[in-house]
């Protein structure tokens, strides 16, 4: 991005520090003292969220932070206050619902495409949770004791309340398939949101999609008048016709981090809030926690606004 210069970067590891900025710090404290920074993004496990925020909000810095946004709903919480109180900007970089279809898709029911909404489904697939050795490039995934909805269903939570608005109710039903992992990795969901509209959000990580693609998966949405259709490959389909093509091939995903990312700085600059600021995607927080209960009491569970 030609208008943000990465000056300092603080890791454990001094390597990746070196392959991040042309500063690096072993210390967080260190490098927010010595550094006269516009803004901090917080790229670590969510278990260290709640305690590099506190000190950037200390120091009145703008924050981005990556998801999941915490490890429980206390902290979650702590984090929106601890950035209120001290007045700071604040972010989770959520950036699923920044990719280039899904953003089609919202014109498109916006602008009465299908007509009425009547539903949703959303399927995530990759097949790289089989065997001995699942997950071979994110290995602190077989020890997550929240898996599969945590870390990785949660991108689709924010995009259905991204698509159709706040989530009022949430049916779950997880499992744990390979005895290797620790947490779940198969859930399906049932959503409810206002005015009664469902959806599903059905994932694994068994099978690859056919054809592979950047969607991890696909996605349909059905109307009174029509229905839409995400393939694979990100294309869109209106019925079997295409009325989006997706020819994004650099970045992240159709280029989604960058988008995320840039939607950051434009709100920094122009003083609009963020998509997802702390508070908003607090409700996307509750839905993850609604879905762990539901499943642990094997039934449907309302949400109130947090």
């Amino acid at each position: 991005m030609p208008e943000v210069e990465i000056v300092a970067a603080c890791d454990l590891n001094p390597e990746r520090a070196r392959d991040a900025a042309p500063r690096t710090y072993s210390s967080s404290e260190q490098m927010l003292e010595r550094e006269r920074l516009d803004f901090v993004d917080i790229a670590t496990r969510p278990e260290s969220h709640l305690e590099l925020l506190r000190l950037t909000a200390a120091r009145k810095l703008p924050t981005i932070c990556q998801k999941p946004m915490a490890p429980n709903w206390a902290d979650a919480v702590a984090m929106v206050e601890a950035a209120e109180a001290a007045a700071i900007p604040f972010m989770i970089h959520e950036n699923w619902r920044w990719q280039p279809w899904y953003r089609v898709v919202k014109r498109l029911i916006e602008q009465g495409d299908i007509g009425q909404p009547l539903g949703y489904s959303f399927r995530t697939r990759r097949r790289d949770g089989v065997g001995r050795d699942p997950y071979p490039h994110q290995r602190y995934f077989r020890q997550m004791q929240r898996f599969l909805i945590d870390e990785m269903l949660v991108h689709l939570i924010d995009t259905a309340r991204f698509l159709f608005g706040d989530v009022t109710a949430v049916y779950a039903q997880a499992r744990q398939i390979n005895p290797v992992i620790v947490g779940e990795d198969q859930a399906l969901l049932l959503l409810t949101h206002a005015g009664e509209l469902p959806g599903t959000i059905d994932g694994h990580r068994f099978l690859d999609t056919n054809p592979e693609g950047p969607v991890l998966g696909d996605a349909w949405f059905e109307g009174d008048a029509g229905s839409l259709t995400v393939a694979p490959t990100g294309s869109v389909y209106r019925a079997s016709q295409p009325v989006w093509e997706n020819d994004v091939t650099q970045g992240y995903r159709g280029d989604s981090v960058r988008a995320t990312q840039q939607h950051f700085i434009t709100c920094l600059r122009s003083g609009m809030p963020f998509e997802t600021n702390g508070r908003e995607y607090l409700k996307t927080y509750a839905v993850v926690e609604a879905a762990y209960y539901s499943n642990a009491e094997r039934r449907a569970v309302s949400l109130c606004p947090p």
